[in-house]
């Protein structure tokens, strides 16, 4: 059983930067792949970024490579998504998610945190 805490989010104004923030707990936490979706209001969650358990490998949506980063420290069982060049479409609840495997899919994930609000101010 992994538990996945997201923490971070806030109220920014477009252009402007944020990290938002995923513990893990669980006996084996650190060896699951991570991954980052976001929802907004009346849409669909959407897959943003995710990484293997060693952080080796990182993959991203198309739609944010070149403003969004993934990274982790297992030590500390946690994951980060840095944010930059904030747009207001990027507005939703972002929720950090694990699995054994890496995967772009929200199925493809056991488990999810509660997710963390950002909102983008124009």
């Amino acid at each position: 059983q992994v538990q996945l805490v997201e923490s971070g989010g806030g109220l920014v104004q477009a252009g402007g930067s944020l990290r938002v923030s995923c513990a893990a707990s669980g006996r084996t936490s650190s060896s699951y792949a991570m991954g980052w979706f976001r929802q907004a209001p009346g849409k669909e969650r959407e897959f943003v970024a995710g990484i293997s358990w060693s952080g080796g490998r990182t993959i991203y949506a198309d739609s944010v490579k070149g403003r969004f980063t993934i990274s982790r420290d297992n030590a500390k069982n946690t994951v980060y998504l840095q944010i930059n060049n904030l747009k207001p479409e990027d507005t939703a609840v972002y929720h950090c998610a694990a699995d054994r495997t890496l995967g772009r899919t929200a199925p493809s994930y056991e488990y999810w945190g509660q997710g963390t609000q950002v909102t983008v101010s124009s």
